[in-house]
């Protein structure tokens, strides 16, 4: 019989690992916000009357940065209620589980690897 769902064990395992990413993605978040705030504080190329191009695209990369972190997190909570719901880990369109090894990897996954290459 093929397994359905992950284990509780299986589950707090996942969790874990999700924790430590989380903390992870939110220091690097909050690092990315923190370059935005000092670079709004210091304005030195507002003060000088010109638009300088190379700043502008190194804040523009920095949002963007900053917007894919966020991304990221809300992907890992979401992974988070799954795991509270006891869905985790199930394809969303096969409804197969997904491998461990993939989940290990990618634990916001919420497709499988035969279920990606389908796109």
């Amino acid at each position: 019989m093929e397994k359905t769902r992950y284990t509780d064990l299986e589950l707090a395992e996942f969790e874990s690992l999700i924790d430590k990413k989380l903390e992870e993605a939110y220091k690097l978040y909050d690092f990315y916000k923190n370059q935005l705030q000092d670079k709004s504080l210091s304005g030195d190329a507002k003060l000088r009357g010109y638009d300088n191009s190379a700043e502008t695209f190194e804040t523009e990369n920095i949002n963007m940065l900053a917007a894919r972190q966020s991304k990221y997190i809300k992907h890992l909570e979401n992974a988070k209620q799954r795991i509270i719901n006891k869905v985790y880990g199930i394809c969303r369109e096969t409804g197969k589980l997904i491998s461990k090894e993939r989940l290990m990897a990618v634990p916001h996954a919420t497709l499988s690897i035969e279920a990606k290459k389908s796109h």
